[in-house]
């Protein structure tokens, strides 16, 4: 770089080393402002360029060189350079990580920093084995971002103060060779140029084009070139993903050569030409003339701008978590392609304004000039000169457990970038969780997890630090391997769990504690006793009512038994007599279970008499009707039923013992007639009396006349007659 004399201006000597060409840029700046002095571009003479990756260090130096005596011609000595390293040249890789979490309290800032710093280091072997490499160092990682959490296999939002079994991370790392940037300062020293400055160009267009202010919005910035077209993705102030398709402006080149007979050349030429012209002629290789309209150009190569969409849309939404940008800006001159900003557009769902062409007049910091650069092609050879003087990546020197370790600048570098670097595994650094312990507790396997082990312990410059803190050049990192955890230790009352190791109940009205009969190993043995591994753990409470009031000694189990009886030799059972039973205010049975908490009442069996039976069983024991004699009332009765019991009549208020064996004689129901009043009523014979004659309701009657309920019944006596 060339710095002036006079007042605050100086030169920015800047080099844009492109697959196809290299383009030489001098900038004044002014104070804050920057004026095109200059530019030069030269095509490469051979291949000596590969997906943003100098094959042959000789002959791109030769070019620089050129580019550079050309500049001096005008301007004077150039010794020192700002580039930067191709888009291109950057590897994106996906990993995932997970990490056994049961058991451990809540999942903090710094274990998920820790899972995505191991995702990162496994992206980064599976980048090396895909190249044949052993050394991590031979990757800067330049950038991540996390695609999916999950917990327990499911996605999630966020794991952050989350608790389960398994939290996992799926992560989009991109990685820069380190190759690409020592092959870049090689070609350099053989141009005599030492490196000023240096970026990436995905950075150096985004810090051109979007201000510190736009920084936070989601967008995409896609630099379409010859070969291959460069994703990157901004978001939160800070570039996140980058990303290439090695598909661009030749593939269109190619499209019109296929469509039309023409050569490579030409078609390029008459890609060119669609840009500026209605109507574009152009020669086939047949040696025919045509002359088309560029909208029946663009009709038959249709297909092809449609291919390179897709292709651009599908990496945006693979480096931006598979959603759409807020928008997404074009540079580069395959930017110009004819509809390829509208079917961005329509495959990403965004509306048309939202994709748009950038050229350098959406560069807020570059000052009119009169220099003939003005399209989207010019926007990264500019950005360069600015982003890689007022942003330069750096290298930053560390050491890592007294080990030298050098970092690539290209975003705010954190602790855990100093450990990746260092080639130390994240996954080792937290320490092992302890031991389980299993056991069998009734039948079931149960695991007890050890002690989960600790996180690292880290050290910046003799301070303890966290992962995701800042760096800078110089710091001293020292990293201590988390504590293993410690094996796991339980008691009985531990395992089988606090909420059944004593259920708590409430028995007509008094409380009753219970705890469980416990066995370990098939001996009696105390909750409190510590388990060993493999131990076999049998505990058993009273599982229904009947088994707690026996249990107690509240009841003997007999009288649990319900209340029966043999009626003519058939078995019967009468509830009602049996012990009565409540839980919770209902009736249940004594077989029912119960849970901590409930509340239970019982009452004694009843012995029950012979009328009680019969009240319950509803059985017509006796007929009875109302007569009136003599003025009184009278009730006459006939037994229909009679209870015997080994032989013997019972009367009502006998009582009834459980298993009787019991015969019922059964009597048929007949009417009543005016004799069976003699049965309730004592006649007594007047003095003097002689004949009688029986009414029945003032009529006259006979012994075996019908009576029925209500009549009156009467006897009247005739005096004995005197004889002379």
């Amino acid at each position: 770089m060339m710095q002036q004399e006079e007042g605050e201006c100086f030169l920015i000597f800047a080099l844009d080393i492109g697959t196809r060409s290299v383009v030489g840029l001098l900038l004044e700046k002014e104070q804050d402002k920057f004026r095109i002095l200059d530019m030069v571009i030269q095509e490469h003479e051979e291949r000596a360029m590969l997906d943003g990756q100098i094959h042959d260090i000789l002959a791109v130096s030769k070019v620089i060189t050129s580019v550079k005596e050309q500049l001096e011609e005008k301007h004077g000595p150039l010794a020192k350079v700002c580039v930067a390293a191709a888009g291109r040249a950057l590897k994106t890789q996906t990993a995932f990580s997970s990490q056994d979490i049961k058991g451990k309290a809540l999942f903090n800032e710094e274990d998920i920093f820790l899972l995505e710093l191991a995702a990162v280091q496994e992206a980064q072997r599976n980048l090396l084995k895909e190249k044949e490499l052993d050394q991590a160092d031979q990757y800067f990682c330049v950038g991540y971002s996390v695609l999916r959490y999950y917990l327990d296999e499911e996605e999630i939002g966020s794991l952050l103060d989350q608790r389960g079994e398994k939290a996992s991370v799926e992560i989009i790392s991109t990685f820069l060779p380190k190759i690409v940037v020592e092959s870049l300062i090689s070609a350099l020293q053989r141009a005599d140029l030492q490196l000023e400055a240096m970026t990436l160009e995905p950075i150096a267009a985004i810090n051109a084009l979007i201000p510190t202010s736009m920084r936070r919005l989601n967008i995409a910035l896609v630099d379409i070139g010859a070969g291959t077209s460069d994703v990157a993705i901004s978001m939160d102030g800070t570039v996140t993903a980058y990303g290439m398709v090695p598909v661009a402006g030749d593939e269109i080149t190619e499209g019109l050569s296929d469509a039309f007979l023409l050569d490579f050349p030409k078609a390029e030429q008459a890609k060119r030409e669609m840009l500026t012209n209605e109507q574009i002629t152009f020669t086939d290789v047949l040696g025919f003339e045509q002359t088309l309209t560029k909208s029946d150009m663009v009709e038959q190569i249709l297909p092809t701008i449609e291919k390179l969409a897709k292709a651009i849309t599908n990496e945006i939404k693979r480096q931006n978590s598979q959603k759409a940008p807020k928008a997404v800006m074009l540079v580069g001159g395959g930017s110009l392609t004819p509809s390829l900003p509208s079917l961005i557009a329509k495959n990403l769902d965004l509306p048309e304004n939202r994709v748009a062409i950038r050229g350098i007049d959406a560069i807020q910091q570059l000052l009119p000039t009169d220099f003939p650069v003005k399209g989207p092609e010019f926007i990264t050879p500019i950005g360069i000169a600015i982003a890689a003087k007022e942003k330069p990546i750096e290298y930053v020197s560390i050491t890592v457990n007294e080990q030298p370790v050098r970092l690539f600048d290209v975003k705010k570098l954190t602790v855990g970038d100093s450990l990746l670097a260092s080639g130390i595994s994240i996954s080792k650094l937290v320490g092992k969780p302890g031991l389980a312990l299993m056991v069998d507790v009734n039948g079931k396997n149960v695991t007890i997890p050890g002690s989960f082990g600790e996180a690292p312990i880290i050290y910046k410059n003799g301070q303890v630090t966290q992962s995701f803190d800042p760096i800078e050049n110089g710091d001293v990192i020292i990293v201590e391997k988390g504590q293993d955890g410690e094996m796991a230790k339980a008691t009985a009352r531990q395992v089988i769990g606090s909420e059944r190791t004593l259920i708590a109940l409430e028995v007509n009205g008094s409380p009753v504690d219970l705890t469980p009969t416990l066995l370990v190993n098939g001996k009696q043995a105390d909750l409190d006793i510590p388990l060993s591994d493999r131990d076999k753990i049998t505990f058993t409470y009273p599982g229904t009512i009947k088994d707690l009031l026996v249990s107690t000694n509240m009841i003997a189990e007999n009288e649990l038994h319900p209340f029966y009886l043999y009626i003519n030799d058939e078995k019967s059972i009468f509830p009602s007599f049996s012990v009565q039973i409540k839980k919770n205010g209902s009736m249940v049975s004594a077989t029912e279970t119960f849970t901590n908490g409930d509340q239970i009442d019982w009452e004694h069996a009843t012995s029950p008499t012979v009328k009680m039976l019969t009240l319950l069983q509803q059985y017509e024991t006796k007929q009875e009707i109302a007569v009136t004699y003599k003025g009184n009332k009278v009730i006459l009765l006939k037994a229909l039923l009679e209870f015997y019991r080994n032989g013997e009549i019972l009367n009502e208020e006998e009582l009834l013992n459980r298993g009787d064996h019991l015969q019922l004689m059964v009597r048929r129901k007949e009417p009543f007639i005016f004799q069976d009043m003699f049965r309730f009523v004592d006649i007594e014979r007047p003095q003097g009396a002689g004949t009688f004659h029986l009414k029945r309701n003032g009529m006259k009657a006979s012994f075996y006349d019908l009576i029925e309920h209500g009549d009156e019944l009467d006897i009247e006596w005739e005096n004995k007659r005197v004889q002379v």
